[in-house]
């Protein structure tokens, strides 16, 4: 075999005055026989082995090479030497001979991490490209710009690579990860107000406090009319979602991959930050995951300066298909979306998912992931699954906040979707086709709750988000402070969410239409009015059950009861909605816990009044969740259900 650089051991020429030969990748390397072929000749592989690939080659979306890497069959080392022999450009050692400082602006980085390539070096004037997935070099070269398409190629380490671009282009990508959504659609700069924001904050403030000192019974009917008018427009939207849940409950799920079709790479983020108590236990729990390894690429993301998670990964050996990338410290910005928009560039997957710390996917659930997709419109760009909690039995918290998810998830969010409305997604099980995640420019990195932001932007694009039956288990969080403060961000979130896309209500109507314009101010203003204003609300009950209150004489004592009368039947419907949604769990002992919501909520109502301060002082503070701090949160193996 011609072997212009001396490299038909898998040995690692050294010296950039090599000699090149003047041709490219050799087309029949591209041939996977002819790579396993080579293989077998050199005893690396069986027959068998060979065979396997070939045929889970036809059903998966993976090369040859990635297959046999990840049943362990072959090292890197030698499957590299071996795609290698087959490129004029044989290997190279990027610690040993680092890239030309003066070419490296020939690709944008982004492009060079997502494809694992980086511009090298030129040979008599002739471009040569690094590339770290040589098995891909023929879907990379369409994609090069036309002055590298015939360049020449030379093999190096695919961690190498992403090693060297993160920190050539760190201060870039450190940016962008904070700077890629657009500022008219980011909350971006909320902290630094111009001065007509400033004034139109002050005129709020000052009509309501003239109100209060000038007109208090006006303002308080007022209030107590937007109240009133808010839950039973929140009532009126859970019967809907409940009737249309009881009509489709038994809908089937999507059925197999359509004949020819391919099962896609997917790359899932696990963001994780100051996770001691739980990473080990994380690792064991994706490993139940029945998903082809070849076609799992899991992103452990961590924050540069979170020593006490990293010293804990590095103790822990990851399989083949896990790997970390590291956020660099930037301006001080320590938020999930600024990690997950950073290490967006760094996913192989067509299809980006993501996973909170504490999660226990269910193992089947990549593979309903694929197929719902293989199925969906191609305006369906994201699929978000049901958030349960493997802890209901902890405390009370824990009981009523699996009943309070598993409404939501299971009614409310569902029901929404059905009636064609844009949903609020959730921070976690969420997978997303990587096309459309990229052209609605990722994740505000300002917003402490990005999910409920992002699914309201994908519809603005045109895009539809689809709920699948798919579970994952979390940690409920059962401690009454640091519940307030999880909530608390939540509820900051979802004002900024509303504000942000309320700039320009004439555009969020023309974007979204009517239906959906609508459906955005049900969600949100029912959800942050029933909080803030719940003590308006509570006087209410209190006349339901013959107590004095303050409008007595205005309303008379017939209207207050009828009022307090719709106020029980609302009460009474959302308890129905919700012992509906954990029926047939096999969790009974929830049942009569759906009685004691009423006393649950109003920790809300003091997390909304939290959320309303650090909105005015601190609006980008991301009060972190702990996570591992039940026994079932550090266990590593947790059985298929929820419960």
């Amino acid at each position: 075999m011609n072997d212009p650089i001396g490299l038909i051991d898998g040995g690692i020429g050294t010296g950039t005055d090599r000699g090149f030969g003047r041709g490219t990748d050799l087309p029949q390397r591209d041939d996977h026989v002819a790579l396993g072929r080579d293989l077998i000749d050199r005893h690396r592989i069986t027959p068998w082995q060979l065979f396997y690939a070939l045929r889970c080659q036809r059903r998966w979306n993976a090369s040859l090479a990635e297959i046999l890497r990840i049943r362990g069959w072959i090292g890197e080392d030698e499957l590299r030497a071996s795609l290698a022999r087959g490129l004029a450009g044989g290997q190279v050692d990027l610690d040993r001979e680092p890239p030309d400082p003066t070419i490296q602006d020939l690709l944008p980085p982004a492009f060079c991490l997502r494809h694992c390539v980086l511009p090298w070096a030129r040979f008599d004037g002739t471009p040569v490209l690094a590339v770290g997935r040589p098995d891909r070099i023929a879907e990379l070269r369409p994609h090069l710009p036309p002055g590298l398409r015939h360049a020449l190629i030379t093999v190096a380490p695919e961690t190498q690579i992403t090693r060297y671009l993160a920190k050539r282009h760190r201060a870039h990508l450190t940016r962008h990860a904070e700077t890629r959504l657009d500022p008219r659609l980011s909350c971006r700069g909320w902290d630094r107000r111009s001065w007509h924001q400033t004034a139109r904050f002050a005129v709020i403030a000052a009509t309501l406090a003239g109100l209060v000192l000038l007109a208090p019974r006006l303002m308080l009917i007022g209030l107590m009319g937007w109240a009133l008018l808010s839950l039973f427009a929140a009532t009126a939207m859970k019967t809907t979602a409940f009737v249309l849940h009881l009509l489709h409950r038994h809908d089937p799920p999507a059925p197999d991959l359509p004949p020819g079709a391919r099962l896609p790479r997917i790359s899932v983020m696990v963001p994780l930050f100051r996770e001691k108590e739980i990473a080990h236990a994380l690792i064991r729990r994706l490993t139940r995951l029945t998903y082809p390894r070849a076609l799992l690429d899991v992103v452990l993301v961590l924050e540069e300066k979170d020593d006490v998670t990293r010293n804990t990964i590095a103790q822990t050996r990851l399989p083949r298909w896990m790997r970390v990338v590291q956020v660099p410290a930037g301006s001080g910005l320590t938020t999930k979306p600024r990690a997950l928009n950073y290490a967006l560039d760094f996913c192989k997957g067509d299809i980006i998912g993501i996973w909170d710390a504490e999660d226990a996917p269910a193992p089947d659930q990549l593979d309903c992931v694929a197929r719902h997709f293989a199925h969906a419109a191609p305006d369906v760009a994201c699929l978000q699954g049901v958030l349960d909690y493997y802890n209901p039995y902890t405390n009370w918290i824990s009981r009523c906040f699996t009943i309070e998810y598993s409404t939501w998830f299971r009614i409310i969010l569902p029901g929404l979707a059905r009636m064609g409305l844009a949903i609020p997604l959730g921070g976690t099980t969420l997978f997303l086709r990587r096309a459309a995640i990229e052209h609605v420019q990722g994740w505000d990195a300002h917003n402490v709750t990005e999910d409920a932001d992002l699914g309201y932007r994908l519809a603005r694009f045109g895009y539809r988000t689809e709920l699948i039956r798919t579970v994952t288990g979390e940690e409920a969080n059962c401690r009454p402070i640091a519940w307030i403060r999880q909530r608390s961000r939540w509820l900051k979130g979802f004002m900024v969410t509303y504000f942000v896309h309320m700039r320009t209500p004439r555009r969020l109507w023309r974007e979204l239409g009517a239906r959906r314009f609508i459906g955005f101010h049900l969600v949100f203003m029912t959800t942050l009015t029933q909080f803030v204003l719940a003590p308006v609300i509570w006087s209410f009950w209190g006349a339901a059950f013959g107590l004095p209150h303050p409008l007595t004489d205005l309303l008379g004592d017939t209207a207050l009861l009828w009022i307090g009368g719709g106020m029980i039947s609302a009460g009474v419907m959302s308890a129905a909605i919700s012992l509906t949604s954990v029926w047939g769990q096999g969790r009974e002992r929830l049942y009569p816990w759906v009685l004691t919501m009423m006393f649950y909520f109003p920790m809300a109502t003091l997390a909304a009044y939290k959320a309303l301060i650090e909105l005015l002082c601190a609006p980008y503070y991301w009060d972190k969740t702990a996570h591992g701090k039940t026994a079932e949160g550090t266990r590593a193996h947790l059985p298929d259900s929820p419960d």
